[in-house]
């Protein structure tokens, strides 16, 4: 079983930095691809980015690319979502999800087979 915990949301201003932080269950940790998604009241969730679990490949959606840079600390066995210059349109729980590495880097939820409890980030304008 992999489990996921979402840390670091909180309440920023626009153009604001923050990092959110997913600790995935150290066992597994390099058996996952990992990716971040996100949902707003009343939207389906959609995905911001992904890393295979060697961190040879990365992917962004278009709304997030050029300010949001996903990575993994091996040490720590997370996956950390570094977000600059916030909009307000950014604002959303944040979700950690994972699916096996032998399967391709997906962005639709319905991939992922593990996601954690999501973390809040809210952005002022």
């Amino acid at each position: 079983q992999v489990q996921l915990v979402e840390s670091g949301g909180g309440l920023v201003q626009t153009g604001d930095s923050l990092t959110l932080s997913c600790a995935v269950s150290v066992r597994t940790y390099g058996q996952q691809n990992v990716a971040w998604f996100r949902q707003t009241p009343g939207k389906e969730r959609e995905f911001a980015a992904g890393i295979t679990w060697n961190s040879a490949t990365t992917n962004y959606a278009d709304s997030v690319k050029g300010r949001f840079t996903i990575s993994r600390d091996n040490a720590k066995s997370t996956v950390d979502l570094q977000m600059n210059s916030l909009k307000p349109e950014d604002t959303a729980v944040y979700y950690c999800a994972a699916r096996s590495a032998s399967r391709q880097l997906g962005i639709m939820s319905y991939e992922y087979d593990y996601w954690g409890h999501g973390t809040q980030v809210t952005v002022s304008s």
